[in-house]
């Protein structure tokens, strides 16, 4: 179980930790506020993370990176329209996007595309929203991205279900 989020902005609600406890990683997609976000998530379990527009220290982390996990690989950029790299040349399976703190996923020339939200303040009056990735076996995979329920879509062996944190 992979937990995604965006846009903490230095606030990590207690939600989203009760949320992320049984997660293998948890992979942070910027705007992290405060470094101590990491820290505290790393207390949960591996974190992979990148900085976002609002992260000035360029020292922490990279605007974006590539990681591979469950035999995928996963590229992380905060801002959607900066994606700098051929996404089909590096064999991106999933990009994993915030900024908008709008909830999303789409697929698009075979890759899934997540926004997991945001989970820090409130902006305006989107939603506060975090998501979890499973990448399940070959059995249950689906050609085209599909609502399996309320909040969970599956893609190709992806499910990935979007989480809404009540405040």
């Amino acid at each position: 179980m992979i937990g995604l989020i965006s846009d903490t902005h230095g606030l990590l609600r207690q939600e989203v930790v009760d949320n992320l406890n049984n997660c293998n990683l948890i992979i942070h997609a910027g705007d992290i506020g405060k470094f101590e976000v990491i820290e505290n998530l790393k207390k949960i379990s591996n974190v992979e993370f990148i900085r976002g527009n609002c992260d000035k220290d360029k020292s922490i982390a990279k605007e974006d990176r590539i990681v591979e996990i469950y035999n995928k690989r996963i590229y992380l950029i905060h801002d959607i329209s900066k994606i700098n790299i051929n996404l089909k040349e590096d064999n991106i399976d999933i990009v994993v996007y915030g900024h908008s703190h709008k909830p999303n996923i789409y697929e698009d020339n075979d890759i899934l595309y997540i926004n997991p939200g945001s989970v820090g303040p409130r902006r305006f009056k989107l939603p506060i929203s975090m998501a979890k990735l499973k990448v399940l076996g070959d059995a249950s995979y689906y050609d085209s991205l599909k609502l399996i329920d309320e909040n969970i879509y599956r893609y190709k062996c992806y499910e990935v279900e979007f989480i809404p944190i009540a405040i």
